[in-house]
């Protein structure tokens, strides 16, 4: 390829598009203004979205990578504009989604002076991220930027930064693209005898629970999932990050794990002889107590993470592979079996449930107050589970896992490991850039709405038509359930006041309507739906509510309250 004589910042940009990068969420600075000055020599091929803090920047191209299936991308100038993206770093890091941040920095004879928005990146961010680099010579721009997209999206994905140094940037030089646009990633074989080994334990067993994690979702293996487990009648719990791994109606499916999940697949997990875990990583919202976490079971854990193995729980059988790849390897060596008893122990539970809980919970014709399940199950009704729903953190994060019937993969995006108040907003505008002819709906708390709320200003700008749906309960929610059932009520700042947040959307530009009464909710929820602009719909819910099922911390999965 011939050579061409451009700035370093100009560089960055080429990569970028030899990347096949279309979107970047950022926000300029002193430091990174030369990047962006080469931007707007390339607007043309990469749209950029400004956000409103950087942390809208990192949350928002984890909205689109979760949706695309590519890396997303952000920007932001050094010292405070860094350090505003490490809680969206942190959070996909937790939540193995795969970034490639470029920040700017100082000048390179400036490196360690203390100078004007300098700040160590590289020494702040080791923890949080799979790979960071500071760019200080500009000939190494374009193999850096091609290995740090290799090193987010290979493997088990995750963030990566980039800190460029302000004369890398300017200096210019004779830049030709050094390598291919695509790495081969070369898959080691599978162990015939380890693979031989899980499915004779697959086989014999007569309580076998599959645990469906984000991995599944990760290595687009839902079909494989689908088809193993109809061969195998095995039943299948998901992760909070594993719902739509597997559609809820399946008759195989049994619910979601953890703290808030099921009561039946939580309870029966401790009765189960083989636990086959795919994909996810026995977090402790999972297992709770891990010295009483399925003691009696066979566990075959099935990761692209070998760290993960007999990390958190002890272990069978390993398999280190990406699920697709375990689970198509393992079909043709499993046996077509049939686990009617077995299933049916859970659908009693189930039924337990309905009647202790989800029936309360989604029906209550004595009064006219909302409760948060009413609007999620309604949503669910009238989008028929085909929307991309991003949930924030906190009551209304649970109550949308348990009541929104999850039916398309991916369609479900909320922050897991981290568990980030404010993750909502940023993720969705990023989710609908990624999928403009998909319906995107952010449910958030009125706590969590104002750790990000000034992105609003990015909805106004872009014309994005994303829809909102706040449960206002004028309560820090979860926090407040934890206090009233572990200390002894004693509600210490958790009730929250909050503007009006309809006015506040209007000021943006962008429509909206608050609920009062149920026999508003449907009709106020079929406008959001059938808005073709971005909408924020306010719903007053029940003050003091509890989210059950529940596992208290400290007890055993099989001690989970049903109230």
């Amino acid at each position: 390829m011939k050579s061409k004589n451009i700035s370093g910042a100009k560089a960055v940009m080429e990569s970028l598009i030899a990347e096949q990068v279309d979107t970047i969420f950022g926000y300029p600075g002193g430091a990174i203004m030369p990047i962006y000055d080469a931007l707007y020599d390339y607007k043309d091929q990469i749209k950029h979205i400004l956000v409103r803090h950087e942390q809208g920047a990192a949350h928002a191209a984890e909205g689109y990578a979760r949706t695309s299936g590519k890396t997303g991308v952000c920007f932001a100038t050094s010292g405070p504009g860094a350090t505003n993206l490490i809680t969206g770093i942190a959070d996909a890091m937790l939540d193995s989604v795969p970034l490639v941040c470029i920040t700017g920095q100082v000048a390179s004879h400036l490196v360690g002076t203390d100078a004007f928005q300098e700040v160590d990146v590289i020494g702040i961010t080791s923890s949080i991220t799979k790979w960071n680099y500071q760019i200080t010579k500009r000939e190494e721009i374009d193999s850096i930027i091609h290995q740090a997209f290799n090193i987010a999206q290979s493997g088990r994905p995750g963030p990566v930064v980039i800190d460029v140094t302000k004369d890398a940037q300017l200096n210019l030089f004779s830049y030709q693209e050094k390598r291919t646009k695509k790495f081969n990633h070369s898959k080691k074989r599978l162990n015939k005898s380890t693979l031989d080994s899980i499915a004779r334990l697959i086989n014999q067993a007569e309580r076998p629970l599959i645990l469906a994690g984000h991995g599944i979702l990760i290595a687009n293996a839902e079909t494989e999932l689908k088809k193993f487990v109809e061969k195998t009648d095995i039943p299948v719990a998901c992760t909070l990050h594993g719902l739509t791994s597997i559609p809820v109606d399946h008759p195989n499916y049994v619910g979601m794990l953890g703290m808030h999940g099921n009561y039946a697949p939580n309870v029966l997990t401790n009765q189960a002889d083989v636990i086959i875990a795919i994909g996810m990583r026995f977090d402790d919202r999972v297992t709770s107590d891990t010295q009483t976490y399925a003691k009696q079971a066979k566990i075959i854990h099935i990761d692209i993470d070998a760290s993960e193995f007999d990390k958190n729980v002890k272990t069978k059988l390993t398999l280190q592979a990406d699920a697709k790849e375990a689970l198509t390897n393992l079909f043709p060596l499993i046996n077509k079996a049939q686990h009617s008893a077995w299933l049916e122990k859970f659908r009693q539970l189930y039924d337990q449930e309905h009647l202790q809980v989800i029936t309360s919970d989604i029906n209550r014709p004595d009064t006219q107050t909302v409760s948060m399940a009413e609007v999620i199950h309604q949503l669910s009704e009238i989008t028929q589970g085909n929307a991309i729903i991003v949930a924030d953190v906190g009551q209304h994060q649970m109550v949308t896992a348990r009541y929104f019937k999850h039916t398309y993969p991916n369609h479900y995006l909320t922050s897991g490991g981290a568990g980030t108040m404010g993750f909502a907003l940023p993720a969705a505008i990023g989710a609908k850039v990624a999928n403009p002819d998909k319906e995107v709906i952010a449910v958030i708390g009125d706590g969590s709405f104002q750790m990000t709320l000034q992105e609003l200003g990015t909805i106004m700008q872009e014309n994005i038509p994303v829809k909102i749906i706040i449960l206002n309960n004028h309560y820090l929610g979860m926090v407040r359930q934890w206090q009233e059932l572990f200390f002894t009520k004693r509600y210490s700042f958790v009730n929250i006041d909050s503007p009006d947040f309809v006015a506040l959307a209007k000021s943006y530009g962008i429509m909206g309507n608050t609920v009062i009464h149920k026999s508003d909710l449907k009709k106020s929820l079929q406008l959001l739906w059938k808005s073709k602009q971005a909408y924020l719909l306010e719903v007053k819910v029940v003050k003091e509510t509890n989210v059950f099922p529940m596992i208290p911390t400290g007890a055993a999965v099989d001690e989970m309250r049903l109230e």
